[in-house]
């Protein structure tokens, strides 16, 4: 994943140490941004000590405008700033490295997943004992999308989920819920948001979907299109699918403890 600038956190969360870091990377969604952040806090307000992580990632329009405005009133808020477009997974690998807490929710800027799902998968996680080997996705069952869009994402499911076998339904919903040292012990390339539950499989983990909410969008430009979610990533398909040939995960037998045997 190519290297790209940040500017350093314009604001840190002064109640303690979070459980949850929020990590939403954006491209030109001025407009988005405040509505979005009100949602965020509405969903966790209550729930646990959390933190919002943006990641504006070489925005052309008033995005870091209106995230320094909101700055100012929201002390969970946080900023990290791309310098130059370097794409959504280095933006979310940006937001993960800054985050403070143990877990990290990421979710789509674009305010068609529903922060409201949060709480629920946050639940899933901690129910779990073994969080680091488990990754809870959102399922988008009833997609509020054009036809197009969801052609073209059904047609990229399909093709990840036979070539990798993730045996995930939605692999492409932004919403989802890991650790954050799982997370930064995986390999990190560009579109590897899309293979996160191949990835966590590759690390002897576990995928868990949750159906969540899907909103039709509202304000902005949605930035894929038709072949996007299949011919962009098919070097990384490849790639991963390399990956999980190389993936070592031995059984090991622990040999009992014989000094007190005789």
């Amino acid at each position: 994943m190519a290297a790209s600038d940040q500017s350093a956190p314009t604001n840190e969360q002064k109640d303690g140490s979070p459980e949850l870091s929020v990590v939403v990377p954006v491209h030109n969604e001025a407009e988005n941004i405040a509505p979005q952040i009100a949602e965020i806090q509405a969903a966790l307000d209550g729930v646990c000590n959390f933190e919002i992580v943006y990641v504006d990632d070489g925005s052309s329009d008033a995005t870091l405008e209106r995230l320094r405005g909101c700055a100012t009133t929201v002390p969970q808020l946080k900023i990290v700033r791309h310098l130059d477009c370097a794409g959504q997974s280095a933006s979310i690998v940006s937001g993960v490295r800054t985050a403070k807490a143990p877990l990290i929710a990421t979710l789509d800027g674009d305010r068609q997943n529903d922060p409201a799902d949060i709480p629920r998968l946050l639940k899933a996680m901690q129910e779990e004992a073994d969080q680091d080997s488990l990754l809870i996705a959102g399922h988008r069952a009833r997609r509020r999308d054009t036809w197009v869009k969801k052609m073209s994402s059904k047609v990229a499911n399909g093709v990840r989920s036979t070539l990798l076998g993730d045996k995930t339904p939605d692999t492409g919903c932004g919403l989802k819920i890991f650790t954050r040292k799982t997370f930064l012990e995986m390999p990190a390339f560009d579109h590897m948001h899309r293979f996160l539950p191949a990835l966590m499989i590759r690390q002897g983990g576990r995928v868990v979907s949750v159906p969540v909410n899907h909103r039709p969008r509202q304000q902005g430009i949605s930035k894929y299109g038709l072949f996007d979610r299949l011919w962009v990533g098919i070097s990384d398909l490849f790639g991963v699918m390399w990956l999980q040939r190389r993936a070592c995960h031995p059984i090991v037998e622990q040999e009992a403890d014989r000094r007190h045997d005789t």
